[in-house]
């Protein structure tokens, strides 16, 4: 049923992230609160570590910690789904309940079949991602390692400082092309194999995503030159690959974007909650609801100006119900609403105002770093045990979406009804 779906779907990530700790705790590299905060962080792919020294750790633990984030990209559920050979047909919602995105679309019409063509997908993509790292000069081990967490937009590295470590131009862009692939909405990928590349043209939520992609690179890129903060040319290769970055949610730092302008961070700062595209591996708000919610707040405006009119939205070329932007303003509503209740949790333990908000907003996006302390050189080692797992819940709260979390929070969830 509903409610056994999304029962099943919190209990199996809780028990996996228990599970995915186990390996940091054997070989006594982590207390088991840190072990469980690196667990989530790279099954959530939000990417933030409380590790102060990423390079000490064998190349065993830090490919498993990889591959906890390969494995959350996609969805542990989906991939599951996919794999498993005797999944049945009751499957449908535990698929709608760990999936992003506010429409139910199937690319055919049995889930599993669908959950099969996106993982083949995923695996293209990540396959295709490891190989042009290699031929950019990484050992198959770093190909490996970066290629998994760039098409999961996790952005784990094995490497204390990030991408920054290769300092490399073709590295970067290989990571840029990949992590803004990532950010596309996977079902665009089949539709495009059967129907043509053209369909990457007309769609609404793609155009926007490379609109803001590209508008706010070229913002930052100014910036930096004005102020004399990077060369020209640096300015360029830094502020597009760190926007794809936030937006894609991967959170890969390839320069200390901590020095930059205010006004760069801040256009930074907005990237935490817009996200991607839909039925992506990204985090965030997702741009098909701002989309939405920018139409809609038109068409109330249009309402004030004409009494009589009716409030009318469109997406994609069809009018949504009004239960459909109803549903997503909520959610906008609720999703700034966990960030505010989250921050004033933080300061509680003691964490400062400004590390408060900047984390608890990267860990519900799925980012993993912000900024000060937990910022382009920063982790979140230092912060107290109880913010850690105000984290935690925060990242399991972002990843999948709010409410198949919180609405174990119901009386009425736990209740016998038939309503379920």
């Amino acid at each position: 049923t509903n409610r056994e779906g999304m029962f099943c779907v919190v209990f199996s990530w809780l028990v996996l992230v228990v599970l995915a700790a186990v390996p940091y705790l054997m070989g006594g590299y982590l207390d088991p609160v840190d072990a469980l905060f690196e667990s989530m962080a790279g099954l959530s792919t939000v990417g933030g570590t409380v590790l102060t020294d990423i390079e000490i750790l064998p190349r065993s633990l830090l490919y498993w910690r990889t591959l906890t984030q390969w494995l959350g990209g996609l969805g542990i559920i989906v991939i599951f789904v996919a794999l498993l050979p005797q999944i049945s047909g009751s499957v449908v919602h535990l698929y709608y309940a760990e999936t992003t995105g506010f429409t139910d679309s199937r690319l055919v019409p049995k889930i599993k079949d669908t959950a099969i063509i996106l993982f083949a997908i995923y695996l293209s993509l990540t396959a295709l991602c490891v190989l042009l790292l290699y031929l950019c000069g990484m050992t198959p081990y770093n190909a490996m390692m970066h290629g998994m967490a760039t098409v999961s937009t996790g952005g784990f590295s094995p490497y204390n400082t990030s991408i920054m470590h290769f300092n490399s131009l073709p590295v970067e862009c290989v990571i840029i092309v990949f992590m803004l692939l990532a950010g596309i909405n996977f079902d665009l990928y089949f539709t495009a194999l059967q129907r043509g590349w053209r369909v990457f043209l007309h769609n609404e939520e793609l155009q926007a995503y490379l609109k803001m992609v590209f508008g706010l690179s070229f913002l930052i890129a100014l910036d930096l030159i004005l102020t004399e903060t990077e060369t020209p040319f640096n300015s360029v290769r830094y502020a597009l690959f760190q926007v794809i970055s936030f937006t894609s949610t991967a959170g890969f730092v390839a320069t200390n974007y901590d020095v930059w302008p205010a006004f760069s961070k801040f256009l930074l700062c907005i990237m935490f909650f817009t996200g991607a595209c839909a039925g992506s591996t990204s985090g965030g708000i997702k741009i098909s609801r701002l989309i939405v919610l920018l139409k809609a707040l038109r068409s109330e405006i249009d309402v004030v100006l004409h009494p009589n009119s009716m409030l009318r939205v469109t997406y994609s070329d069809r009018v949504l119900p009004l239960a459909v932007v109803t549903g997503i303003s909520r959610f906008f509503f609720l999703y700034i609403f966990c960030i505010i209740v989250g921050s004033l949790a933080l300061t509680a333990t003691g964490v400062p105002t400004n590390e408060a908000f900047f984390g608890m907003a990267t860990c519900m996006c799925g980012i993993g770093p912000a900024f000060e302390s937990v910022g382009a050189v920063g982790n979140y080692a230092n912060m107290p045990t109880a913010a850690k797992f105000v984290f935690m819940l925060t990242m399991l709260i972002g990843r999948l979406e709010m409410l198949t979390v919180l609405v174990l929070l119901r009386k009425e969830f736990w209740q016998r009804s038939r309503r379920w």
